[in-house]
């Protein structure tokens, strides 16, 4: 066994490569922040907001689809530059996502209330994310932003014209046969996670795997980058709210969905005027809340880089570990719920959902090299479309990606 294989199948030997342990943690905090918007509750008895649901609406599921874009990148040699042909890669990723797209789709035929699953949208951003993953990094992270600020208009006048509304049904296999052009609309355009919005989250991603992550120069970029555009956001949809236009427009709740700016909000707006654009509450769409998320998500990726290069760095890797096989761990998730959702306070359902994770996966990871549907879907990918890295004389280089801690799909 090589050294390169022992760091691999440890998590001892994880600190080896730092900036893997980062990514993988944020990857895990991405997923633990998804379980508490399914399980924790939006309202107490009374009728008020809780205190802690704004923690996990919305930002956990936008850093889970730029590090969806960072993974990407990152099986296609990160900063190192891509070490197999193009069209294999294509073909890789073509592959990895209709795996995940059949897994999305069955998990949402069995309608599991609570959880609006992501992984169909998850996978059709890999298609489209595929054949520009090679771009140059400022074009990434500039075709992103620019992304993420105009096609949500390009989305309200499209649903506006077409009088559609969301976010409709969760789109299963059943769904997807029977009626494909709908499923397609709320797939693209007006479900959860609308994939020609959610698009830019990981335009940016991929721009962020192709950085040097163990550079603590990039770490420190991703928080000031975050806490800008976070900041910048919410800064921009108050000064566009405080106008007369937007008080006039959206004094009185949408007539149709009976809410007013601060929703909630399934993956899009109201069409009834632009300036419900302006608002920037989670899971709107809209630009504010686009390009808030992503900075959260940014911020997030940054600090877990910066802390893994410390010695409290070695707090994150249940954390890493369960980021190295969101896949396994989201699929039993949806299944828990589904299946077993007792009658205990959701606090507590949501803890004992995040400890079962990061105990499994830790304890996983140190006897196995990937999780179970990881392993499995690699598997697959590389008999469908070739292995991941073309043999060349000499050690290998240190891995980065290709199902090792910090390239897990989820």
């Amino acid at each position: 066994m090589t050294a390169t294989t022992t760091t691999s199948r440890s998590l001892p030997a994880l600190p080896r490569s730092r900036r893997l342990v980062g990514v993988d943690a944020a990857r895990g905090l991405a997923l633990l922040g998804m379980m508490g918007a399914h399980l924790l509750e939006r309202y107490d008895y009374d009728g008020n907001p809780t205190a802690y649901y704004p923690l996990v609406d919305g930002r956990p599921s936008a850093l889970f689809a730029v590090l969806a874009g960072v993974g990407l990148a990152l099986l296609d040699g990160g900063s190192d530059g891509p070490h197999i042909p193009y069209r294999r890669m294509i073909g890789r990723t073509a592959v990895r996502a209709l795996v995940i797209l059949v897994i999305g789709l069955l998990l949402a035929s069995l309608q599991a209330l609570p959880v609006a699953v992501i992984l169909q949208y998850y996978a059709l951003a890999f298609l489209l994310l595929a054949p520009l993953l090679r771009l140059p990094v400022p074009v990434l992270a500039a075709g992103g932003l620019l992304w993420l600020t105009v096609v949500p208009f390009v989305s309200h006048a499209v649903r506006d014209s077409a009088e559609l509304m969301g976010p409709g049904v969760q789109v299963g296999m059943a769904q997807l046969v029977t009626s494909p052009l709908a499923s397609l609309q709320d797939l693209f355009l007006t479900g959860y996670y609308p994939v020609l919005s959610w698009f830019g989250y990981l335009l940016v991603g991929a721009a962020v795997g192709r950085l040097t992550l163990r550079a603590a120069r990039t770490a420190v970029g991703l928080v000031v980058v975050g806490v800008v555009l976070a900041c910048g956001a919410w800064l921009v949809s108050r000064l566009l709210l405080g106008t007369a236009g937007a008080q006039a427009a959206l004094a009185e709740p949408d007539a149709l969905t009976g809410r007013g700016p601060d929703g909630p909000w399934f993956g899009t707006t109201p069409t009834s005027s632009f300036w419900w654009l302006a608002v920037d509450t989670p899971h709107a769409g809209t630009p504010p809340d686009l390009l808030g998320t992503t900075g959260s998500a940014l911020l997030v990726i940054g600090l877990c880089l910066l802390l893994a290069r410390t010695v409290a760095g070695w707090a994150l890797l249940p954390f890493a570990a369960a980021g190295s096989m969101t896949l396994t761990l989201y699929t039993a998730h949806v299944l828990a719920v589904t299946y077993y959702y007792p009658s205990l306070s959701p606090v507590l359902v949501w803890l004992a959902h995040a400890v079962v994770a990061l105990v499994f996966a830790t304890v996983w990871v140190l006897l196995f090299r990937r999780g179970p549907l990881e392993a499995a879907t690699a598997s697959l990918v590389d008999m469908a479309a070739g292995p991941s890295r073309d043999p060349h004389p000499g050690p290998d280089p240190e891995p980065v990606a290709d199902g090792r801690p910090g390239s897990g799909t989820g």
